[in-house]
């Protein structure tokens, strides 16, 4: 027999069905976040790295890139791990090809972010590709923290076009700027991206192992770096992600083999 509590009454049904429609599948009920909320977190993100911007194109300069490599590179690439990787290998005699291979690695992280994206946004096909160069770790932060569909399109899309618009054109400002500056490093401008990158990545080490594997990252980068050709330590600390999973499976594989006390 049903009762009058069996069923919530009409209009907070429709409430449920409404923010149902709105959350992601699987997290129907999740309670939106107000849009003017969204944009202002999306646009601090978007203002505060966009800025970095300049010390990349003072960087690039610096490392003997023209003016429009430099901005191909904002253009064209667009993430700034990566871009910084590549000019300061190339600024420090590194072979280009272990320049571009060292950036690259660093760049393939965006692939994984762009998985879970393409859940969270479900965006039509046509869109795809074009969303596809805005996938970095700025709007998936900013996108992965919102509660329902609608709110992650809309950081991702004010987060993403704020940034692209302010990096590459504080990129042409700080390349055009560079001779006026001189030399970078005497400004420590070089540090501005591992800094930048190094603040968004913090908050993200949560669990034991994500701090191992980027404790030992550091020690082989920067252990190798007096030895080894510019760009090839970066490629060498990649190794630090399967050396940790594999020390970690094995402690878990002889903790669950390891005989349990009898019950007494």
């Amino acid at each position: 027999m049903r009762t009058a509590a069996a069923d919530p009454p009409e209009p907070e049904r429709t409430t449920q069905l409404r923010l149902g429609a709105e959350s992601e599948p699987g997290q129907a009920g999740a309670v939106g976040k107000p849009d003017a909320a969204v944009v202002r977190d999306a646009l601090g993100v978007g203002v505060a790295v966009g800025l970095s911007g300049f010390a990349f194109g003072v960087t690039s300069a610096g490392s003997g890139l023209s003016v429009l490599q430099t901005c191909a590179l904002s253009l064209l690439v667009f993430t700034g791990a990566s871009q910084f990787a590549l000019v300061g290998a190339l600024a420090a005699g590194g072979n280009p090809l272990t320049a571009a291979a060292g950036a690259f690695f660093l760049g393939v992280r965006n692939a994984f972010y762009g998985l879970r994206l393409s859940q969270l946004l479900a965006l039509p096909r046509v869109v795809r590709p074009f969303a596809a160069h805005w996938v970095i770790d700025e709007t998936s932060a900013v996108a992965l923290a919102q509660p329902t569909r609608r709110s992650v399109r809309l950081g991702f899309t004010v987060t993403g076009l704020t940034l692209y618009v302010l990096w590459n054109l504080t990129t042409l400002l700080g390349a055009l700027g560079a001779s006026a500056i001189g030399d970078t490093g005497a400004w420590g401008l070089d540090a501005a991206g591992p800094a930048v990158f190094l603040a968004l990545l913090a908050p993200m080490l949560k669990s034991t192992t994500e701090r191992a594997v980027a404790g030992l990252a550091v020690l082989l980068g920067l252990g190798l770096l007096p030895v080894l050709p510019a760009g090839v330590p970066v490629l060498v600390a990649a190794l630090a992600a399967p050396a940790v999973l594999y020390v970690e499976g094995r402690r878990r594989a002889t903790a669950s083999n390891a005989p349990q006390g009898e019950d007494r």
